[in-house]
């Protein structure tokens, strides 16, 4: 929706990404299933609504919880299908982004809070939405350049690219200090805990990770013009901030859960996680195969595109 409204030559080259990322969307409802029969396992305030306080219990009834998560991915898929719809039609393109930026955001907010900040009912950060919409945000536009970097067909300079991901990634951190500084300053009981529980048992360095890992490396990478300039360390970049929203989930998630046992954990991430990864990168790979002749006028830009280039360089060779 970015690039609809942010015209430049992302675009038209990433496009193909976008449309092959947004169309696994039915893929991703499907891996919600489990959560959805387990929920009263997973959810406290699912499980004993009566102890909630009476809007909490109402809105976390199950039946308005599975409500709300359908409401949700029918709507972000029926945004993707709109914009995929509305591509090369200038005015489509406009509404469609518009529309679906506010919508999206919203819904991804409220997911942020129904599924990930739930799971602490006694819990509360008002800035808790924009936390989950920076991760989606974050993993999105480092997926999306690594994919368009894996590409055979050329995205242009990585520098600007690498200033996107440097951007997404600053209000992350942004965000995230927020939060903490607020709560740490009311000195909540109920707030400060949350902060507690992921401060031992080992947590403590998987922060230290994410930090270091999130973003003091990435931040302190990105300042050299060589490293912004070269597509293999931009790629090798994307991949750890990848690799990070793994840590970050398991730093966000599983602390709320207990009676794990970390051994038999760990083996069932890591299954689940190849296992989905696997799924999901063929089913993206099949889109991206179909995504020139889904698209039409795409299939003749890159041709045209690369022809220009060609023509370019040779020009400045002779």
């Amino acid at each position: 929706m970015t690039s609809y409204l942010v015209r430049r030559r992302w675009t038209w080259v990433l496009h193909p990404v976008f449309v092959a990322a947004t169309g696994l969307l039915p893929i991703v409802a499907l891996t919600f299933v489990p959560v959805l029969l387990f929920m009263k396992d997973i959810y406290p305030a699912i499980a004993d609504g009566a102890s909630l306080p009476p809007f909490k219990a109402h809105w976390f009834t199950p039946w308005f919880f599975v409500l709300r998560t359908v409401l949700y991915f029918a709507a972000w898929i029926g945004l993707a299908e709109w914009l995929r719809r509305s591509w090369c039609n200038d005015e489509a393109m406009v509404r469609a982004a518009s529309t679906g930026a506010i919508v999206g955001v919203l819904l991804i907010s409220f997911a942020g809070i129904d599924w990930m900040e739930s799971l602490e009912p006694g819990f509360h950060s008002s800035i808790y939405g924009l936390i989950y919409l920076s991760f989606t945000l974050v993993t999105g536009t480092a997926f999306a350049i690594a994919a368009g970097l894996l590409s055979p067909r050329p995205i242009g300079p990585s520098r600007g690219y690498s200033g996107l991901l440097l951007a997404v990634l600053l209000l992350w951190c942004y965000l995230h200090a927020m939060q903490y500084i607020v709560i740490w300053s009311g000195n909540i009981l109920k707030e400060v805990t949350w902060y507690l529980a992921r401060s031992e048992h080992g947590w403590q360095f998987a922060l230290a990770v994410l930090s270091l890992g999130q973003f003091v490396f990435p931040f302190c990478a990105m300042l050299s013009s060589k490293v912004r300039s070269d597509p293999h360390w931009l790629l090798a970049l994307c991949v750890l901030t990848l690799g990070m929203r793994g840590l970050e989930s398991a730093i966000l998630i599983l602390p709320a859960l207990h009676g794990l046992s970390p051994a038999v954990t760990a083996v069932m991430l890591i299954a689940g996680g190849i296992f989905l990864g696997l799924v999901l990168l063929l089913a993206f790979e099949a889109a991206v195969a179909r995504a020139p002749e889904e698209n039409g006028p795409i299939a003749s830009i890159w041709p045209r595109t690369r022809g220009e280039r060609e023509a370019r360089s040779a020009g400045q060779e002779r």
